[in-house]
């Protein structure tokens, strides 16, 4: 390709951005699924308790957890991560904790969504959806996660996360979205500021950028898009209150009690599913969440009937050399051990 089809190229897809979108011929965009699938429409969720928490003293410690967390979730391309209280009904706060509070303590589904959601989001929008706060107080310690939706200065996609802001379009109307380049692109739609949208660039730069479904990237383009952050009461809440409609059609317990994953998931069977949960328990295992579910003590589902909850109940790493696999090791451990089964 010669220097001016190149600049041609580039000043095409700069389209409202002042120019500054890089040479795409050089760099491939990162973490795509295959182009030939067209797109991915199944999903994968994991769910972890608040738990997680309990044996972490102080704020660097507990900062650690969410941190991992969203390196496996980043790594793995899982969609969705639910928080659930596992923890007696009588010690769950009873009222919203203080939203100006550190909720480490307090409110440990708070604190951990808080910084989840922190981390999924662009950098560049950071400062303005997630205003200063005790719980990002050392948020300097967490770890990049360098996902497809977070800018890249020597990648272009045909799809970008924004924050709306205010200011006057070249026409006079419409809006203007910060998508982390140099300058503001427009759109036509008017939308009030501090918003998160998600766009998709035009071939033709003659024509504005048109906001999407969040998920759009992920179904039409077959990018890795992030992942939704969810918080439920109880273990129960998590099939309840699923996004999907239908609920999750294959769901996996995890527990030291459980089958091998070659049992359960034999190299020659091949698994169906629109949308996987995985679903993780804290040092006392999912047998301590149903223990503390009101609807799944109506249900009598308890202790070693806990298993009645998921289609599978695995063990992910039989033999283990010690007594105890933190929950975010048993994510990443689980996430590399069943990936399989979507690879397939």
């Amino acid at each position: 390709m010669s220097y001016q089809e190149r600049n041609s190229k580039k000043r095409k897809t700069a389209h409202n951005g002042g120019g500054n979108a890089p040479d795409t011929t050089s760099f491939k965009p990162s973490a795509q699924f295959s182009p030939s699938d067209g797109g991915r429409d199944w999903t994968l969720s994991i769910a972890v308790p608040t738990s997680i928490l309990t044996s972490l003293v102080t704020a660097e410690q507990r900062m650690t957890q969410p941190g991992r967390l969203a390196r496996a979730l980043a790594v793995f391309s899982v969609d969705e991560i639910v928080i659930f209280d596992d923890t007696p009904p009588e010690k769950r706060p009873r009222h919203p904790a203080d939203p100006s509070s550190y909720t480490g303590d307090i409110d440990p589904a708070h604190f951990l969504a808080h910084v989840l959601s922190y981390l999924e989001a662009p950098p560049f929008m950071r400062k303005t959806l997630f205003p200063l706060h005790p719980n990002l107080r050392i948020a300097g310690q967490l770890p990049s996660l360098d996902m497809p939706h977070h800018p890249h200065p020597k990648e272009w996609l045909r799809y970008g996360e924004g924050v709306t802001v205010a200011g006057k379009t070249s026409t006079g109307k419409g809006t203007l979205v910060d998508c982390g380049l140099e300058n503001p692109v427009e759109i036509e739609e008017v939308i009030p500021p501090k918003t998160r949208i998600t766009l998709r660039f035009p071939d033709d730069d003659s024509q504005y950028p048109e906001p999407v479904h969040p998920d759009t990237p992920r179904t039409e383009g077959g990018y890795y898009w992030g992942y939704q952050v969810r918080k439920c009461n109880s273990l129960s809440n998590v099939f309840t209150e699923s996004p999907y409609e239908g609920g999750y059609d294959v769901s996996i317990g995890t527990s030291e009690r459980g089958t091998t994953i070659p049992t359960a998931f034999p190299p020659t069977k091949r698994v169906n599913f629109k949308h996987m949960l995985i679903v993780f328990g804290g040092p006392r295992g999912l047998e301590f969440a149903a223990m503390n579910d009101e609807e799944l003590i109506k249900m009598d589902i308890q202790g070693s009937k806990t298993k009645e909850l998921f289609d599978h109940w695995v063990n992910v790493l039989p033999n283990q050399g010690s007594r105890t696999i933190r929950t975010d090791e048993a994510v990443f451990i689980a996430l590399t051990a069943l990936r399989s089964i979507w690879e397939r």
